[in-house]
């Protein structure tokens, strides 16, 4: 086990929002599928359904009945410096991070506590970035932003991707994804804050460009690419403007893998034109909307917090991330896929991570780091244990 930090601390994992709608499916992931002898503890703002969960979890496994409960509040520097102290991983499911998030960064970064979430906010990863990131680096800690569908598959997916390609040579990679899933109120306050600050968001992305350490001798890009018809997935291909290119970027960067030249664009895949017009100009719609206050709050206001799909919806869902990579003189074609990708298999890649940060022998690294970055190899072996699909699709 790879308790990096000695094996004084009481828990090798602290769930931390484990009553939100997230939380709860990845404590009952943890109920079903935590080793025998991973220490693992519940964390929360309220004592009360910290208890009613974990009663629910003991009819799961009669073991959890004396699962620990620890209660602090996103805004309490103090317990969140107490939770950090105990643990050698925390996993938070607490967002919008934005709003709530950076305190528990802060405490990690300071306890030398590994930490990982599931956040989208590609705002809030470059500011944890500018005020954090050195700290994490002195104390050993890793801060492994985005655990969920934001950005997992589409991560791990271009990392399964590379190592299918020729090495030293110049790659390119380009994902298409899929999904029928519905989405929670949390994902929704999430985008909605998200498309609100726009000149926020691109402020800290410059100032995160002017503190990054410049690559030397190689070249990493992950322009956003324009909308076409992709031949190779057979649909119409549109510019998804999310934090997964950031967060492969950032891979790129950080492993020599990808190659002395790298290039990933990221796109949603629609079969029809009419729907891929129909959603552009909806998504439009909803960025102009979510820059006037009250309609922001309103629209907020319909999908409370804590609310998400029932079973049976997400039973329905699915989604798929293809991938075409080239380099060479080699094309190959990759797919990841699932089901639920919202909170089903994001409850499963926030706690396998977690599971990876605290038992996996890992790289070296410290600071602010991607999952295939930190974890790579072994966070892929235990999704793929866990039923998600990484696999190749064809090669020439």
């Amino acid at each position: 086990m790879n308790r990096q930090n000695g094996a004084e601390r009481p828990y090798d994992v602290v769930l931390f929002g484990a009553t939100g709608f997230v939380g709860r499916l990845t404590a009952t992931y943890l109920a079903e599928h935590a080793p025998d002898g991973c220490r693992w503890a519940l964390a929360g703002r309220s004592r009360d359904k910290l208890r009613e969960l974990r009663d629910h979890l003991a009819t799961i496994d009669p073991r959890c009945a004396d699962l620990p409960l620890l209660t602090a509040d996103a805004d309490d520097s103090a317990a969140l410096r107490t939770l950090a102290e105990s643990a050698h991983v925390v996993a938070s499911a607490v967002g919008p991070y934005l709003w709530y998030g950076e305190k528990l960064v802060a405490a990690c970064a300071e306890a030398g506590t590994d930490y990982a979430d599931l956040t989208g906010e590609a705002e809030f990863v470059d500011r944890m970035y500018l005020a954090h990131d050195a700290r994490a680096r002195e104390t050993g800690a890793r801060l492994v932003h985005a655990c969920g569908f934001d950005s997992v598959p589409h991560d791990l997916g271009v990392f399964f991707t590379v190592r299918q390609l020729p090495q030293d040579v110049p790659l390119t990679v380009d994902g298409f994804v899929r999904s029928n899933a519905a989405f929670s109120g949390g994902t929704f306050a999430s985008a909605l804050t998200a498309m609100a600050r726009g000149p926020q968001m691109a402020r800290a992305a410059g100032e995160r460009r002017l503190h990054e350490p410049r690559l030397v001798g190689r070249r990493v890009r992950a322009p956003q690419g324009t909308p076409h018809f992709s031949a190779p997935t057979g649909a119409w291909a549109l510019p998804l403007p999310t934090l997964d290119p950031r967060i492969v970027e950032r891979s790129a960067r950080a492993l020599d893998r990808y190659g002395p030249d790298f290039r990933y664009r990221h796109f949603a895949s629609v079969k029809h034109l009419p729907v891929a017009l129909g959603g552009t100009a909806a998504v439009g719609a909803l960025v102009a909307a979510a820059q006037i206050p009250a309609v922001r709050d309103r629209l907020t206001g319909r999908y409370a917090p804590g609310s998400g799909p029932d079973a049976e919806q997400r039973k329905r869902s699915w989604f798929t991330v293809r991938f075409v990579g080239e380099g060479g003189g080699r094309r190959v074609f990759t797919e990841v896929a699932g089901g639920d990708p919202g909170y089903d298999e994001t409850a499963k890649m926030l706690a396998e991570a977690a599971l990876a940060l605290a038992l996996d022998e890992l790289p070296a690294t410290s600071g602010q780091v991607t999952t295939a970055a930190a974890m790579g190899d072994a966070l892929l072996a235990r999704l793929r244990t866990a039923g998600l699909r990484f696999r190749v699709a064809a090669a020439r």
